[in-house]
């Protein structure tokens, strides 16, 4: 399974998971749109990773939450390569607090980034893989797409939001040849995730080294952070994969910490 040439939009990818998707994408010769709030960031990861070869990436700005900001990306995109053969709508953020403390404005924004972003790209891009005939588009997930964890209630209802969509997405797209499935990560130390060390603690009352070994990774086989590597691993073989077979699905990667 291959993704040379083929042209991939990560949105969110100027760091931390979605860099390490794109670099596995391009090590394999793809041609990697990397997506994201801020266009220098973007740019800077593009050259970076065109350096590295054998693929190549540019950067674009994208704010998934506005609908036009989204289309003009897609559409820059098409204008520069002509085609959109995957998307992975990658971008997110996470904000904790009790739910009765949750600020609404907080809510909002959280779902929006996730929900919204995952629609808005999936909107845009569909069309142009319903006319090539292929595609593949992959959310994000988490762990939290089957399980929910204290203080996450807006985080843990955007990863099962996901789920829904993507199986319309399946449905929908299989007559035109277009896949959609769910990476479900377990806790990935990234800067997202180092954050909340720090938050949780000061929330639960406890150590931060108890917020690792006890609340992140204390469900976990061998009490291991999931890896991006791990991620891109994945991501890259439901991009990959060549026939409706893999369709609809979500896989955890989580050191045992969710099994199904």
């Amino acid at each position: 399974m291959t993704l040379k040439g083929k042209v991939c939009i990560i949105t969110g990818s100027a760091s931390g998971i979605g860099k390490a998707i794109a670099e596995r994408y391009i090590a394999d010769g793809a041609k990697v749109v990397i997506a994201d709030l801020r266009l220098d960031a973007a740019q800077a990861t593009a050259a970076e990773l065109t350096a590295k070869g054998p693929g190549e990436a540019i950067g674009v700005e994208m704010n998934v939450t506005d609908e036009a900001a989204v289309n003009a990306g897609v559409q820059a995109v098409i204008d520069h390569w002509g085609q959109i053969d995957v998307l992975v709508s990658n971008a997110g953020i996470q904000i904790v607090h009790k739910l009765e403390e949750f600020p609404y404005d907080d809510w909002k924004k959280l779902l929006s980034i996730h929900l919204d972003g995952a629609f808005l790209t999936s909107k845009a891009c569909l069309p142009h893989m319903y006319k090539a005939g292929s595609g593949s588009i992959i959310f994000m997930g988490s762990v939290h797409s089957k399980e929910a964890s204290p203080l996450k209630s807006a985080y843990v209802t955007a990863k099962h939001g996901l789920l829904g969509l993507n199986k319309v997405i399946a449905k929908e797209g299989a007559e035109h040849g277009v896949r959609s499935n769910v990476i479900c990560p377990g806790f990935v130390k990234t800067p997202l995730v180092e954050k909340q060390i720090p938050e949780q603690a000061k929330t639960l009352g406890i150590s931060e080294e108890d917020v690792v070994n006890k609340i992140m990774l204390g469900g976990t086989v061998d009490k291991e952070f999931t890896t991006v590597e791990d991620v891109a691993e994945v991501a890259h073989m439901f991009a990959a994969f060549p026939t409706n077979a893999l369709t609809g699905q979500s896989l955890v990667v989580s050191h045992g910490w969710f099994m199904e």
